[in-house]
This record gives structure tokens, C-alpha cells and sequence, in this order.
């Protein structure tokens, strides 16, 4: 399954924020062995956020979503979405009652109306509980399509995704992803010998084109990575396919470049 990435809010198109949601979702999707070949990132705004889902649809099969479930005026990304996949909105009283009394316990008689929205949900729809905040997020399914819409703050967001969301996608997925990096730097650790990108490739050439393994190089400050990365049905069957690759890069980069080598389980 391909996944796509569309994170809301004008916040970050002003560049007040640093979009840490989608670097993290990219991570966490790569690691559980989903293709994510676009990201997007759009204000909050109704026409523009359709826009950007009806792009995504011609290109994947799901989209994470994230941001634009708060209680003001401009989170607007729920109602959109309930629209845009056709959901009667139901309020979900659990989420309701957590809303009345955290407000009672704060010293408030009556729960806003700002606060009330965050308690409507689309009927027929998986709701995943916010335990780290106060907006829920959401599985949506309709005709082939899937949206999964998570909270922006990055300390709701994220747990909620691995509390939720992995266990959702893992009935999903049909393969894993398993990378192995190569450190480059001189044994020296001198900037005069400090082993670049361009070089590196030079070296590795054709295997460059893999697909199965996939080989890439990244540039660094201190030197160069060179990322093997396989797909298969198990971390064993991918650690099979990634030692021969890996084998023949280390022989043409030479071990005297590489500082080390190791699992990417970042």
C-alpha cells in the first residue's frame, strides 16, 4: 500500500513551525515497510485541503493526515473530511464526557463550543482516543480510499500513531523494510581525506540502479552515508537479500573509509 503524507496548517506554510510530523510519519511508514513517494502541505483552508486529498488519491492508496482538529475556528480538517467522504457526524460521548470534566476540573461550569467540536466524529469511522490531549483522531474508509487523520501537536501525534495507527496498518502491509548504513570518513578523521559523496558514488556505479536492494549515498558534514535497503517479507529474509549488496560496497568503498557499519533503527 502507498501512503501518502498531507500535513495541515497555515503555521507551517509561514514557516513558524518545522514540520517535524511528516519527518517522523515518513520514519515510522519506512520502518513498517510502506512506500510514501509524496508529501504534502497545505493551510488551513477547505478547497485547498480537497485539493490536496484529491491529488493524493490518484497517486495512493491511504493518507495520514495531521493537523487541523483543535477546537478554534481555522481547524476545519475534520468537518472537511466528513464532507469530503460523505460521514454523517456523531458526537462521540466518551470523548465528551473527558471534555466536560477535564473542563469542571479546570474550574469551568459549562464547555465551550470551541471545545464541544472536538467530540464530533465521523459515524462509521475507527476513533482513535486521544490520551496525550484532547481531539480525537480517525480512520476513515470509503470506496477503496483510506484516511487516517491524526492531531498536529507532535506529543499527541505521535503516540497516538504508534499506539493506533501501527496496529491498523500492520493488517496492511505485505512486506518490511530493512536498511543498513555505511559510515564513510578517512581513518584519519582529517578534513583533507574525508571521503565525499561524489566519490563514493564513482565507486559504487551500477549497483546505484539496484531495486531490490535500493542504494543510495547521502552527503554529510563529516563524510558520506551510503544507505542499503531491502524489501522482503521478514527482517530475516531482508537481512539476506541486503548482505551481498552490502558486501560488495564495502569492498569497493574500501575499509579503510568506512567508519561503521550498522542497522538503521533510528
Amino acid at each position: 500500500m502507498v501512503v501518502e503524507i498531507i500535513s495541515v496548517g497555515t503555521e507551517i506554510l509561514m514557516g513558524n513551525i518545522v514540520n517535524t510530523n511528516a519527518q517522523y510519519l515518513a520514519k515510522r511508514l519506512a520502518h513498517l515497510g510502506f512506500d510514501c513517494h509524496f508529501q504534502t502541505v497545505v493551510g488551513d483552508n477547505p478547497a485547498r485541503i480537497k485539493s490536496a486529498l484529491d491529488v493524493a488519491y490518484t497517486r495512493a492508496d491511504a493518507v495520514i493526515m495531521t493537523g487541523g482538529l483543535g477546537p478554534t475556528k481555522d481547524d476545519l480538517t475534520k468537518e472537511m473530511l466528513i464532507e469530503y467522504f460523505g460521514k454523517r457526524p456523531v458526537v462521540d460521548e466518551q470523548v465528551l464526557n473527558f471534555l466536560e470534566e477535564r473542563s469542571r476540573a479546570r474550574g469551568f461550569a459549562k464547555l465551550s463550543d470551541g471545545m464541544k467540536k472536538q467530540a464530533v466524529v465521523p459515524a462509521d469511522s475507527l476513533i482513535l482516543y486521544n490520551h496525550h490531549g484532547t481531539a480525537p483522531g480517525c480512520v476513515m474508509e470509503h470506496d477503496g480510499k483510506v484516511c487516517i487523520l491524526l492531531p498536529g501537536p507532535p506529543h499527541e501525534m505521535q503516540p497516538m500513531f504508534e499506539e493506533c495507527c501501527e496496529l491498523y496498518l500492520n493488517g496492511r502491509r505485505d512486506k518490511i523494510l530493512v536498511s543498513i548504513i555505511i559510515k564513510c570518513i578517512s581513518k584519519f578523521d582529517a578534513p583533507v581525506s574525508i571521503v565525499g559523496e561524489s566519490p563514493v558514488a564513482d565507486r559504487l556505479a551500477e549497483l546505484l540502479d539496484g531495486v531490490n536492494p535500493t542504494v543510495a549515498t547521502y552527503a554529510k558534514e563529516d563524510g558520506c552515508i551510503v544507505r542499503v535497503t531491502a524489501a522482503a517479507q521478514t527482517h530475516d529474509d531482508a537481512l539476506k537479500i541486503l548482505q551481498p549488496v552490502v558486501d560488495m560496497c564495502r569492498a569497493r568503498i574500501g575499509e579503510e573509509y568506512i567508519r561503521y557499519v550498522k542497522e538503521d533503527i533510528d
